[in-house]
């Protein structure tokens, strides 16, 4: 997966979240794209998707999580 295509998914997944969900999204988002994440500049991404340079911290937190927790499918 390209930069561009997660900052892309990064974008859509934040402005797609509900109400007062935006954090448990980004965590969600480093869940799901732990793989394409790995060895990237969170902060970079997280300031090409048009959040704070600081959201990487919640980006990372779902990366970390990906090893010890599956997404589940509704």
């Amino acid at each position: 997966m390209t930069t561009e295509e997660l900052v892309r998914e990064l974008r859509d997944t934040v402005l797609g979240a509900e109400e007062g969900s935006k954090v448990v999204a980004i965590h969600l988002f480093g869940i799901r794209y732990a793989a394409a994440l790995d060895g990237r500049n969170l902060t970079e991404l997280a300031a090409r998707a048009g959040l704070g340079k600081s959201w990487a911290t919640e980006i990372r937190k779902g990366v970390r999580l990906a090893e010890h927790v599956l997404p589940k499918r509704g």
